[in-house]
């Protein structure tokens, strides 16, 4: 996995001074989908707009994107991303390749957070917390190699690709058993495999389970082998798996349900609420319970899905910009207890002149970042 690179330099990035330290309206924790989404609608809606990545966030590491409507799956989340960082730098809005360590409420005359980072410290009016989660991997040798390549996370994203063709379920709680009966609307040949471990599902659901054409294989799972028809210049993928009693099993692919892990440490530090799993909560406008603090994507509930961030990222965007848009006043505050307006809230265009400046360049631009080729039934 790479970084997505910032364009700022290492000087830029250098910790700076109590008297320099910039200020933004709205900083985004994290880069996936979620985070530039709301990052690029409030840089366009006229806010002063910063990003903080180190590592291109877990969706980096997908090979193919999924469900994106009009996205080629050729696309990887890498590239998604690269594509999705450019838009947000060519309307104005700066991007850290940094890794957010703390955040605190400042309370003074600057920006109500200060956000801590390793070669960075900035202050914003607005938090917006786009961390994710990880998947907790399985404890078999050399299975996790063939992530993306046969290992997969998300039945939603990639039971298309494994139609028709011998599948396993690494798992033995509810979650795996439920995934493994779902598989049978892709193909006949499903395994639950429970890895020498004992089931975690209710009664009800090993009923369910025992009534479903599927095999389950009882003994440890202690290693994954390559499928050798592969060139040997192209990634490997998986071919099967090997089991304690000796045997061995082909597969096209198959899912490893362990569960997930939220990071939500920051947003907890911070003294936002959290659900029973470990997610922040979110109301609809995904405002999390400390004001001024929202979160979007997958640290609030999992999904593990590119179009469902998107949409969280929309709707937050445009719940900040309502929060933050000086214009329009209510009459209360145009009116005022003397029924006189001071020239400054009146002062008009409520965004601030350096990304209007931004606005004009951009639109006498002809070309814009973003996937432009093939054109539709190309190639």
């Amino acid at each position: 996995m790479h970084a997505v690179p910032s364009t700022r330099s290492e000087v830029e990035l250098a910790p700076m001074s109590d008297h320099s330290i910039p200020s933004y309206e709205v900083v985004v924790v994290g880069g996936g989908p979620a985070g530039l989404t709301t990052a690029i609608y409030t840089t366009r809606l006229g806010h002063s707009t910063a990003v903080f990545e180190k590592e291109g966030g877990r969706h980096a590491t997908v090979n193919h994107v999924h469900n994106l409507l009009g996205v080629s799956e050729n696309v990887s989340g890498s590239e998604l991303a690269a594509h999705a960082v450019a838009q947000f730098e060519h309307y104005g809005g700066d991007f850290y390749a940094d890794a957010v360590d703390s955040i605190t409420e400042t309370g003074d005359d600057g920006g109500r957070f200060r956000l801590e980072a390793a070669h960075a410290t900035v202050e914003a009016d607005r938090v917006v917390f786009a961390t994710g989660f990880r998947d907790r991997s399985p404890e078999v040798p050399e299975l996790e190699r063939f992530t993306g390549r046969g290992l997969h996370y998300c039945l939603h994203c990639d039971a298309y690709t494994l139609g028709d063709g011998p599948v396993f379920v690494l798992g033995h709680d509810e979650s795996a058993a439920h995934v493994a009966m779902t598989m049978l609307n892709f193909t006949a040949d499903v395994d639950l495999l429970l890895d020498g471990r004992e089931p975690e599902w209710s009664d009800e659901t090993d009923e369910q389970l025992r009534a479903h054409p599927i095999d389950r294989v009882d003994t440890s799972v202690v290693s994954a082998y390559a499928d050798e028809s592969i060139d040997e210049d192209e990634p490997p993928w998986l071919g099967g798996l090997s089991f304690g009693d000796g045997t061995e099993r082909d597969y096209l692919g198959g899912f490893a349900m362990y569960g997930t892990a939220y990071n939500a440490d920051l947003a907890a530090d911070l003294g936002c609420a959290l659900t029973d799993e470990g997610a922040i909560d979110v109301d609809e406008n995904r405002e999390a319970s400390v004001d001024g603090v929202y979160a979007v994507g997958d640290v609030t509930h999992g999904q593990n899905q590119t179009t469902i961030a998107i949409g969280d990222g929309a709707y937050a965007g445009l719940a900040i910009h309502k929060d933050l848009r000086r214009f329009p006043k209510s009459l209360e505050e145009l009116e005022g207890d003397d029924e006189t307006v001071a020239d400054d809230d009146l002062a008009v265009p409520g965004t601030a002149p350096d990304l209007r400046a931004t606005m004009r360049r951009v639109r006498d631009l002809k070309t814009h970042p973003g996937l432009r080729e093939p054109s539709p039934g190309g190639d």
